[in-house]
């Protein structure tokens, strides 16, 4: 999910915590193959393959896994399945924009999770293009605080290689591009020397829906359930928690 950037990246550290480990692993294994499929089995020409390689190992998906689900994609080894991308459109509790990112070899079973999910935590669907004009693809990469390492030198690191901006999450740096520069962002961060946390194509907001700490939950009720969904690959959100309500939320956990 990508609502907050900050929940986005409290959420990132948590994943490899989540007790629903095994459906994570399966999500990542997924993107692996239809990137393998879509460009190649080999990361160094396959920038997408790459990134999901690497999301898959910084969540501790073994190896063994990983190496399969290349060879099942690149067509080398049988039981691959073929997945279509969907994008549902929606409404979460206080009007709240929501994207839904579907991978599934069964369009009617991704509808009807999404639909379940969305109608029993207080939400609905919507048209194709109802929400998904508040949104744009932007490619974030989220980059550790490590001793020392100051905004400045993430900025010297990714400015020539067309980073947009870099914000200051607390715990990280997050850097921000245009969807078209991405790769370069991280190949640059990579080449500096400097670990990144995560990298990917993400959908943020324009505009942004402030919520209290009762609106926060909900929006997070409908996520999860959202994100339980063995088909739904990523959710995008326009609600902006302060920091006041993260901090009452996670205290409740």
């Amino acid at each position: 999910m990508s609502g907050h950037s900050k929940w986005a990246t409290t959420k990132h550290q948590k994943a490899a915590k989540d007790a629903k480990r095994g459906k994570l692993f399966a999500k990542l294994i997924k993107n692996i193959e239809v990137a393998a499929r879509t460009g190649g089995g080999d990361p160094a020409g396959n920038p997408t393959l790459y990134d999901a390689i690497q999301k898959a190992k910084k969540t501790s998906v073994p190896n063994d896994n990983i190496d399969r689900a290349v060879k099942r994609g690149s067509g080398q080894e049988a039981g691959g399945a073929q997945y279509d991308t969907i994008m549902y459109e929606g409404y979460g509790p206080g009007g709240v924009a929501v994207l839904v990112e579907c991978l599934t070899d069964n369009r009617n079973r991704a509808a009807a999770d999404v639909r379940v999910a969305f109608s029993r935590n207080g939400g609905s669907m919507a048209d194709p293009g109802s929400v998904s004009y508040l949104f744009s693809r932007q490619g974030v990469v989220v980059v550790p605080k490590t001793d020392g390492l100051t905004e400045d030198d993430v900025l010297v690191a990714v400015l020539d290689a067309g980073a947009e901006e870099v914000n200051d999450l607390g715990e990280a740096f997050e850097v921000l591009s245009s969807a078209s520069d991405f790769v370069a962002v991280r190949k640059a961060v990579q080449e500096a020397g400097l670990d990144y946390e995560s990298a990917e194509a993400e959908f943020r907001p324009s505009v942004e829906v402030e919520v209290d700490v009762e609106g926060a939950r909900k929006m997070l009720r409908l996520i999860d359930a959202l994100e339980d969904s063995d088909d739904v690959q990523n959710v995008f959100a326009n609600f902006d928690a302060s920091d006041e309500v993260m901090a009452e939320l996670e205290a409740e956990d």
